[in-house]
């Protein structure tokens, strides 16, 4: 098994901020233009689909290991905190706030994310790109958590859907 400077090797599972959750297949060199670069191999366990990254920017776009047991307990205590104010901008502005808390990986920020829509979905219809997002972030979390804690996904939807009852 090759290791590689960010830590990741070969059937690691990571985290690509936006895709989810992904194993890595392998680390190929391939020309590109006049350069050789490693690329990671990656296949995005929720959706089934191959990507490329360059291991050089790795970093930059966000890869990361999947959280550990202790970070899952920390998702958990923000989806479970009502000490916070419903942001009441339009909706659109709050569209783009929570994209991008989305875009950043952070499990927190994701977990905000769905705490606040899910906590907005009670007391109002929310959007249909707000439905979406909710969506999203919740896929986002699930997956991650699920292997986080080695437990099938439908038990921890049921775990994240009993915070919000």
């Amino acid at each position: 098994m090759k290791s590689i400077k960010q830590g990741f090797k070969n059937g690691d599972k990571i985290v690509y901020p936006g895709h989810g959750v992904g194993i890595i297949n392998s680390v190929l060199t391939r020309q590109i233009g006049q350069t050789q670069a490693q690329m990671f191999e990656i296949t995005i366990v929720e959706t089934g689909m191959k990507v490329s990254v360059p291991v050089a920017q790795a970093e930059s776009v966000g890869l990361r290991k999947v959280i550990d047991k202790k970070a899952v307990d920390r998702v958990f205590e923000i989806l479970k905190d009502r000490k916070f104010k419903i942001d009441t901008q339009t909706w659109n502005r709050r569209f783009r706030e929570y994209s991008q808390k989305i875009k950043t990986g952070s499990p927190f920020e994701i977990a905000e994310v769905l705490r606040d829509l899910s906590v907005l979905s009670s007391g109002k219809q929310l959007s249909f790109g707000e439905k979406k997002m909710l969506d999203t972030a919740q896929n986002l979390l699930v997956s991650e958590i699920a292997i986080a804690r080695a437990r099938p996904q439908d038990k921890v939807i049921g775990e994240i859907r009993a915070i919000f009852a």
